[in-house]
């Protein structure tokens, strides 16, 4: 427990390094884009897309509580550029949550696929099928047993193409991040330490 509030409050000072402002700014306009150009939207309920690769790389560089305002922020950002349906907060507070899970499971943390994939696991099942299908009844008076069936298959479906794409993402990202002086990753030795 005392290592997951160190992790918390080391990624609270992220805030006040002018760096990470200013690569989440970045990395927020990367993200309004994506989900402008690269979505692929299957009926009212499903859609496929990359612009929560930026978000992905926040949380792993800069931690969950970065990650879950990021979150927060950008999903009401993205709303306002271009909104898709009625406001709901249901989706912001998915959207911090999700910043916590990935931040807590992969910041300052070699990348690795088994870590990779718990979280997207975690995530796919716990908010993508449960919370945002849940959200998508109450606000369109759909059947949460008839919305349900075609998500899981969904979520099944791209998790492992979304770990992969993480993978590659991160693996990448984290040496970039480090050559310009925003962390080092720590090895598999000092991680069991």
């Amino acid at each position: 427990m005392q290592k997951l509030k160190e992790l918390y409050q080391h990624s609270l000072k992220e805030f006040c390094n002018t760096k990470t402002v200013v690569l989440c700014g970045i990395l927020a306009a990367l993200a309004i884009v994506l989900s402008m150009v690269a979505s692929i939207q299957f009926g009212p309920y499903i859609r496929i897309g990359f612009s929560g690769l930026p978000n992905r790389i926040v949380e792993f560089l800069f931690g969950p509580v970065v990650g879950c305002l990021f979150g927060g922020a950008l999903d009401f950002l993205k709303y306002i550029v271009k909104p898709d349906g009625p406001f709901f907060f249901g989706f912001t507070f998915n959207a911090m949550l999700s910043g916590l899970i990935y931040g807590t499971l992969l910041y300052r943390r070699p990348v690795s696929i088994k870590r990779i994939v718990i979280a997207e696991f975690i995530v796919k099942l716990v908010i993508n099928c449960g919370l945002n299908t849940l959200w998508l009844s109450m606000l369109y008076g759909k059947g949460f047993i008839a919305l349900i069936g075609p998500r899981i298959i969904k979520n099944i479906i791209m998790l492992p193409i979304d770990s992969i794409i993480l993978l590659f993402t991160l693996t990448y990202a984290g040496k970039i991040a480090a050559k310009f002086g925003f962390f080092t990753i720590k090895t598999r030795s000092e991680e069991c330490a």
